[in-house]
């Protein structure tokens, strides 16, 4: 049974702001938005040429004029969806407060951009298990959330609101356990609702990094959206 297209219009490619907006410009942004469309749908694995420039009303050499190849293609996006949810996560990796207040805007932010990328993030991640370029592509994108949170549970240990031990270790567990979460329920259709798996990260992070009392105080303050 074919499954109806969602829009993903957070991340769908717009022309680089400019006085004059080229051909060439809307050309690369049609060939990225009918790699998400396909990718709603379909596996990687299915993606052709052919396939993914039906839809562009460009020729298939024209493809070839932009990226290498569909891998390329593919890396362009994950890159593009790593700067968004870093967006969408800034609150508690940056911000400035009451960290667990900010901890569940980030965790609000990510399941938004999750529940809207989910299909995409399953894509790349079975395709990463047989695809070299593309696995180097979902390590790294993973790393350097590993990186940025790290950072911050070891900025949050320096002021005593996290206890002593070693950071890496726990953000990288952390992070694993969101990137599951978040496929199983957000990268095949029927999608989960987006509530409950906000609320069950929140209480595994809060707990872990600022102790279950947290959650207790904070449990009220959940961010709903």
């Amino acid at each position: 049974m074919s499954v109806k297209t969602e829009p993903l219009s957070p991340l769908h490619v717009s022309p680089q702001p400019s006085a004059r907006i080229v051909k060439s410009d809307r050309t690369r942004a049609a060939i990225l938005n009918a790699a998400l469309d396909f990718l709603w749908t379909h596996p990687f694995r299915d993606m052709t040429v052919a396939s993914l420039m039906e839809s562009t009303g460009v020729s298939r050499s024209a493809l070839y004029q932009y990226f290498s190849d569909l891998h390329e293609v593919m890396e362009t996006l994950l890159t593009m969806l790593q700067d968004e949810i870093f967006m969408a996560v800034e609150p508690w990796l940056a911000g400035v407060g009451d960290p667990v207040a900010l901890l569940n805007e980030m965790l609000a932010g990510l399941v938004d951009v999750c529940y809207q990328r989910g299909p995409f993030l399953r894509a790349i991640t079975d395709a990463a298990v047989t695809d070299p370029r593309l696995e180097t592509a979902w390590v790294d994108f993973l790393g350097g959330f590993d990186d940025a949170a790290t950072a911050r549970i070891e900025a949050d240990q320096k002021q005593g609101l996290i206890p002593d031990f070693e950071a890496r270790p726990v953000a990288f567990a952390v992070n694993r356990l969101d990137a599951y979460t978040l496929l199983q329920a957000f990268g095949q259709h029927p999608r989960k609702q987006p509530d409950p798996v906000r609320d069950a990260l929140a209480r595994i992070w809060i707990s872990t990094l600022y102790g279950a009392q947290w959650m207790e105080k904070k449990s009220s303050n959940l961010v709903r959206t």
